[in-house]
């Protein structure tokens, strides 16, 4: 039988005070707020009041979760270090604060067979109300014609220097009227700014500038830039260099590295 509401708050604060000190960040939302907004292909499915979670990570994770994750590695999987790292803080927290709940994991990085993502993760973190998805659409009379521009999640507080991680879907725990879907903080308001954001996403992601179009309270460390802006095929003889690979550990991930940010 599902939870009620009243659990929601407990199921919340649990997965707070596991991901918080590893620098992750949870916000609830109701299926239902995500399945409004996307099309039926990606309709998640759930109950509408069924309670999920984004899980986003902020700067402080590559020092307070990823660097120790890298010093007790002991290899195995294809995925990159970083994926590798989130799932394990993941899938420990919720072994630890949830044993008994059927909890369905999905990340950032998995796509179904046919190769779409098992969750649209910009469009769950703009209902979550944790960073304001904006897209193409939200620049009255766009400049740019016909061509398309990808849209990009800012965060209040972190600007662009953040990524969003996974959805958990806590099947069991029915979220009701309590909770209410909050609105994301518009941060980026004029038309201008909002122009030179996508502009910045789009045709110079590269030089990291979108992750500053507003002022932050936090930003990646110099050792996470480094890592981040390194070619992901040179990433494991930077990691190496740095000390916190072996060559037995490192040979398990096959050089698999991915991009990441």
């Amino acid at each position: 039988m599902a939870s009620s509401s009243t659990h929601v708050e407990d199921v919340v604060r649990s997965l707070e005070e596991c991901l918080l000190p590893l620098g992750y960040e949870a916000y609830p939302i109701k299926i239902g707020w995500y399945n409004a907004i996307v099309s039926p292909s990606f309709h998640l499915p759930y109950p509408e009041d069924t309670l999920a979670v984004v899980v986003l990570s902020a700067p402080g994770m590559f020092e307070k979760a990823f660097i120790p994750f890298l010093q007790s590695y002991s290899g195995g999987g294809l995925r990159d270090y970083i994926d590798q790292c989130t799932a394990h803080c993941i899938k420990s927290s919720v072994t630890r604060c949830f044993p008994d709940q059927k909890i369905d994991i999905s990340y950032d990085y998995e796509t179904h067979f046919n190769k779409k993502p098992k969750f649209l993760a910009q469009t769950a973190a703009h209902v979550a109300g944790a960073a304001y998805y904006y897209q193409q659409s939200d620049v009255p009379d766009q400049p740019w014609g016909t061509k398309k521009m990808f849209g990009v999640c800012i965060h209040p507080r972190l600007g662009g220097w953040f990524a969003i991680r996974a959805l958990l879907v806590f099947r069991r725990v029915q979220a009701g009227p309590e909770l209410q879907r909050p609105l994301p903080v518009d941060c980026v308001k004029s038309r201008e700014e909002r122009i030179e954001l996508l502009e910045r996403f789009n045709l110079r992601w590269q030089d990291g500038t979108y992750r500053d179009i507003i002022s932050v309270e936090e930003r990646y460390s110099q050792q996470q830039k480094d890592y981040f802006w390194t070619p992901p095929a040179e990433r494991i003889a930077l990691l190496r260099q740095w000390g916190y690979l072996t060559t037995e550990n490192e040979s398990e991930t096959l050089g698999t590295e991915l991009s990441q940010s």
